[in-house]
Protein backbone atom coordinates (compact mmCIF):
# COMPACT_ATOMS: atom_id res chain seq x y z
CA UNK A 1 0.00 0.00 0.00
CA UNK A 2 1.37 3.40 -0.98
CA UNK A 3 2.12 5.80 1.85
CA UNK A 4 2.16 9.54 2.31
CA UNK A 5 4.83 10.16 4.92
CA UNK A 6 5.57 13.10 7.15
CA UNK A 7 8.82 14.70 6.09
CA UNK A 8 9.32 16.85 9.20
CA UNK A 9 9.55 19.89 6.95
CA UNK A 10 8.82 23.45 7.94
CA UNK A 11 5.10 23.86 8.57
CA UNK A 12 4.63 20.19 9.43
CA UNK A 13 6.79 20.01 12.53
CA UNK A 14 5.34 17.60 15.05
CA UNK A 15 3.74 15.39 12.39
CA UNK A 16 4.39 11.68 12.74
CA UNK A 17 3.54 8.58 10.74
CA UNK A 18 2.01 7.95 7.34
CA UNK A 19 -1.29 7.40 5.52
CA UNK A 20 -2.13 5.17 2.53
CA UNK A 21 -2.23 7.03 -0.78
CA UNK A 22 -4.45 4.32 -2.28
CA UNK A 23 -7.23 4.87 0.26
CA UNK A 24 -10.67 4.81 -1.34
CA UNK A 25 -12.64 6.98 1.11
CA UNK A 26 -12.09 9.52 3.88
CA UNK A 27 -14.37 9.95 6.90
CA UNK A 28 -13.99 13.02 9.11
CA UNK A 29 -15.07 13.71 12.65
CA UNK A 30 -16.58 17.18 13.04
CA UNK A 31 -16.36 18.81 16.48
CA UNK A 32 -12.84 19.94 17.30
CA UNK A 33 -11.49 18.45 14.07
CA UNK A 34 -13.20 20.25 11.18
CA UNK A 35 -15.08 22.92 13.11
CA UNK A 36 -14.04 24.94 16.14
CA UNK A 37 -17.07 23.83 18.13
CA UNK A 38 -15.05 22.62 21.10
CA UNK A 39 -14.97 26.24 22.27
CA UNK A 40 -18.79 26.22 22.19
CA UNK A 41 -18.92 22.93 24.06
CA UNK A 42 -16.35 24.08 26.61
CA UNK A 43 -18.28 27.25 27.42
CA UNK A 44 -21.47 25.23 27.86
CA UNK A 45 -19.74 22.52 29.90
CA UNK A 46 -18.00 25.04 32.12
CA UNK A 47 -21.35 26.72 32.82
CA UNK A 48 -22.92 23.40 33.85
CA UNK A 49 -19.97 22.58 36.10
CA UNK A 50 -20.10 26.05 37.68
CA UNK A 51 -23.83 25.78 38.28
CA UNK A 52 -23.14 22.67 40.34
CA UNK A 53 -20.26 24.21 42.28
CA UNK A 54 -17.37 22.64 40.36
CA UNK A 55 -14.43 24.15 38.51
CA UNK A 56 -13.78 23.22 34.89
CA UNK A 57 -10.26 22.58 33.59
CA UNK A 58 -8.32 20.11 31.47
CA UNK A 59 -9.15 17.19 33.76
CA UNK A 60 -12.87 17.88 33.53
CA UNK A 61 -12.67 18.46 29.77
CA UNK A 62 -11.05 15.06 29.36
CA UNK A 63 -14.09 13.49 31.07
CA UNK A 64 -16.45 14.69 28.34
CA UNK A 65 -14.35 15.18 25.22
CA UNK A 66 -15.58 13.22 22.21
CA UNK A 67 -18.53 11.68 24.03
CA UNK A 68 -22.19 11.85 23.09
CA UNK A 69 -24.29 14.39 24.95
CA UNK A 70 -25.82 11.56 26.97
CA UNK A 71 -22.48 10.03 27.93
CA UNK A 72 -20.98 13.44 28.76
CA UNK A 73 -23.98 14.26 30.95
CA UNK A 74 -23.66 10.95 32.76
CA UNK A 75 -19.98 11.65 33.41
CA UNK A 76 -21.02 15.03 34.82
CA UNK A 77 -23.66 13.41 37.03
CA UNK A 78 -21.06 11.01 38.40
CA UNK A 79 -18.63 13.87 39.01
CA UNK A 80 -21.31 15.93 40.80
CA UNK A 81 -22.42 12.98 42.92
CA UNK A 82 -25.91 13.16 41.44
CA UNK A 83 -26.90 9.64 40.34
CA UNK A 84 -29.84 9.65 37.96
CA UNK A 85 -29.33 13.29 36.92
CA UNK A 86 -27.90 12.42 33.50
CA UNK A 87 -31.02 13.22 31.42
CA UNK A 88 -31.53 16.56 33.19
CA UNK A 89 -27.91 17.54 32.68
CA UNK A 90 -28.01 16.42 29.04
CA UNK A 91 -31.00 18.65 28.33
CA UNK A 92 -29.28 21.60 30.01
CA UNK A 93 -26.01 20.98 28.17
CA UNK A 94 -27.55 20.68 24.72
CA UNK A 95 -29.54 23.90 25.13
CA UNK A 96 -26.41 25.74 26.18
CA UNK A 97 -24.47 24.37 23.20
CA UNK A 98 -27.26 25.40 20.82
CA UNK A 99 -27.01 28.91 22.21
CA UNK A 100 -23.26 29.01 21.68
CA UNK A 101 -23.51 27.59 18.15
CA UNK A 102 -26.08 30.24 17.27
CA UNK A 103 -23.23 32.74 17.57
CA UNK A 104 -21.33 30.84 14.87
CA UNK A 105 -18.43 28.42 14.70
CA UNK A 106 -15.54 28.68 12.26
CA UNK A 107 -13.78 25.97 10.30
CA UNK A 108 -10.45 25.03 11.87
CA UNK A 109 -7.25 25.82 9.91
CA UNK A 110 -6.88 23.67 6.83
CA UNK A 111 -10.28 21.99 7.22
CA UNK A 112 -12.04 23.42 4.17
CA UNK A 113 -9.02 22.95 1.94
CA UNK A 114 -8.49 19.33 3.02
CA UNK A 115 -12.17 18.41 2.70
CA UNK A 116 -12.29 19.89 -0.81
CA UNK A 117 -9.08 18.15 -1.86
CA UNK A 118 -10.24 14.76 -0.56
CA UNK A 119 -13.71 15.18 -2.07
CA UNK A 120 -12.17 15.83 -5.49
CA UNK A 121 -10.49 12.41 -5.39
CA UNK A 122 -12.56 9.94 -3.35
CA UNK A 123 -15.91 9.71 -1.54
CA UNK A 124 -16.00 11.51 1.80
CA UNK A 125 -18.32 11.61 4.79
CA UNK A 126 -18.59 13.09 8.26
CA UNK A 127 -19.25 10.83 11.27
CA UNK A 128 -20.03 12.80 14.42
CA UNK A 129 -20.93 12.00 18.01
CA UNK A 130 -23.12 15.10 18.07
CA UNK A 131 -26.88 14.85 17.49
CA UNK A 132 -28.11 15.67 13.98
CA UNK A 133 -29.27 19.23 14.66
CA UNK A 134 -25.95 20.28 16.22
CA UNK A 135 -23.97 18.57 13.46
CA UNK A 136 -25.92 20.38 10.75
CA UNK A 137 -25.50 23.73 12.52
CA UNK A 138 -21.76 23.22 12.85
CA UNK A 139 -21.19 22.25 9.21
CA UNK A 140 -23.35 25.09 7.95
CA UNK A 141 -21.75 27.68 10.21
CA UNK A 142 -18.24 26.65 9.10
CA UNK A 143 -19.07 26.71 5.38
CA UNK A 144 -18.56 22.96 5.02
CA UNK A 145 -22.12 21.80 4.40
CA UNK A 146 -21.88 22.28 0.63
CA UNK A 147 -18.93 19.87 0.43
CA UNK A 148 -20.38 17.17 2.68
CA UNK A 149 -23.24 15.24 1.09
CA UNK A 150 -22.93 12.28 3.45
CA UNK A 151 -22.98 12.86 7.19
CA UNK A 152 -23.94 10.62 10.09
CA UNK A 153 -24.87 11.68 13.63
CA UNK A 154 -24.88 9.98 17.01
CA UNK A 155 -28.67 9.83 17.18
CA UNK A 156 -28.84 7.96 13.86
CA UNK A 157 -27.00 4.80 14.90
CA UNK A 158 -27.64 2.20 17.58
CA UNK A 159 -24.26 2.62 19.25
CA UNK A 160 -22.33 5.88 18.74
CA UNK A 161 -18.60 6.31 19.33
CA UNK A 162 -16.57 4.62 20.82
CA UNK A 163 -18.46 1.78 19.12
CA UNK A 164 -17.76 1.22 15.43
CA UNK A 165 -21.31 1.86 14.16
CA UNK A 166 -20.85 5.42 12.85
CA UNK A 167 -17.77 4.52 10.83
CA UNK A 168 -19.22 1.26 9.56
CA UNK A 169 -22.39 3.08 8.49
CA UNK A 170 -20.40 5.78 6.71
CA UNK A 171 -18.21 3.30 4.83
CA UNK A 172 -21.23 1.22 3.82
CA UNK A 173 -22.98 4.32 2.49
CA UNK A 174 -19.88 5.27 0.48
CA UNK A 175 -19.51 1.73 -0.86
CA UNK A 176 -15.96 1.31 0.43
CA UNK A 177 -14.38 -1.22 2.79
CA UNK A 178 -13.32 0.29 6.12
CA UNK A 179 -9.88 -1.24 5.58
CA UNK A 180 -9.53 0.94 2.46
CA UNK A 181 -10.63 4.10 4.28
CA UNK A 182 -9.03 6.78 6.46
CA UNK A 183 -10.61 8.41 9.51
CA UNK A 184 -9.63 11.84 10.81
CA UNK A 185 -10.18 12.26 14.56
CA UNK A 186 -9.28 14.48 17.51
CA UNK A 187 -10.29 12.40 20.55
CA UNK A 188 -9.66 9.01 22.13
CA UNK A 189 -13.36 8.20 21.84
CA UNK A 190 -13.30 8.80 18.10
CA UNK A 191 -10.05 6.93 17.58
CA UNK A 192 -11.48 3.90 19.39
CA UNK A 193 -14.50 3.95 17.07
CA UNK A 194 -12.39 4.22 13.92
CA UNK A 195 -10.03 1.44 15.02
CA UNK A 196 -12.96 -0.80 15.97
CA UNK A 197 -14.34 -0.34 12.46
CA UNK A 198 -10.97 -1.12 10.87
CA UNK A 199 -10.04 2.27 9.36
CA UNK A 200 -6.62 3.86 9.15
CA UNK A 201 -6.50 6.80 11.57
CA UNK A 202 -5.12 10.33 11.32
CA UNK A 203 -5.28 12.43 14.48
CA UNK A 204 -5.08 16.11 15.32
CA UNK A 205 -5.66 16.00 19.10
CA UNK A 206 -7.94 18.57 20.69
CA UNK A 207 -6.10 18.13 23.99
CA UNK A 208 -2.41 18.96 23.49
CA UNK A 209 -1.23 16.19 25.79
CA UNK A 210 -3.50 13.58 24.24
CA UNK A 211 -1.61 10.34 23.53
CA UNK A 212 -3.81 8.93 20.77
CA UNK A 213 -3.34 5.77 18.73
CA UNK A 214 -2.65 6.81 15.15
CA UNK A 215 -1.19 6.08 11.73
CA UNK A 216 -0.54 9.79 11.22
CA UNK A 217 -0.52 12.51 13.87
CA UNK A 218 -0.20 16.25 13.42
CA UNK A 219 -0.99 19.52 15.10
CA UNK A 220 -3.26 20.90 12.37
CA UNK A 221 -5.21 19.92 9.27
CA UNK A 222 -3.20 22.66 7.58
CA UNK A 223 -0.07 20.46 7.64
CA UNK A 224 1.31 20.70 4.07
CA UNK A 225 1.80 16.94 3.69
CA UNK A 226 -1.95 16.38 4.11
CA UNK A 227 -2.79 18.32 0.94
CA UNK A 228 -0.01 16.47 -0.88
CA UNK A 229 -1.49 13.19 0.35
CA UNK A 230 -5.00 14.23 -0.67
CA UNK A 231 -3.82 15.15 -4.16
CA UNK A 232 -2.55 11.59 -4.60
CA UNK A 233 -5.80 9.96 -3.46
CA UNK A 234 -7.57 8.00 -6.16
CA UNK A 235 -4.60 8.15 -8.52
CA UNK A 236 -3.84 4.48 -7.89
CA UNK A 237 -7.48 3.39 -8.17
CA UNK A 238 -8.92 4.57 -11.51
CA UNK A 239 -12.05 2.45 -11.14
CA UNK A 240 -12.89 4.15 -7.87
CA UNK A 241 -12.36 7.59 -9.37
CA UNK A 242 -15.08 6.92 -11.91
CA UNK A 243 -17.41 5.51 -9.25
CA UNK A 244 -16.91 8.00 -6.43
CA UNK A 245 -20.13 9.93 -7.02
CA UNK A 246 -22.29 6.77 -6.84
CA UNK A 247 -22.57 5.65 -3.20
CA UNK A 248 -24.60 2.57 -2.41
CA UNK A 249 -27.13 4.38 -0.28
CA UNK A 250 -28.82 7.72 -0.53
CA UNK A 251 -27.31 10.63 1.37
CA UNK A 252 -29.14 11.41 4.61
Amino acid sequence: MGQAESQGSQGSQGSQGSLPTDAEAVVFDCDGLLVDTEACWSVAEAAVFAEHGHSFGPEQKALVLGRTVEDAAQAMADCFGRPGAGPELAADLIERVRGELARGAAALPGAVELVRACRAAVPIAVASNSPRDLLDRALESAGLAEYVTHSFAADEVRRPKPAADLYLTACEALGVSPKRSVAFEDSATGVSAARAAGLHVAVVPSLPDGDLDHDWRGTSLAAPELLTWAADLGSRSPDRAGDRRRPRRRPL
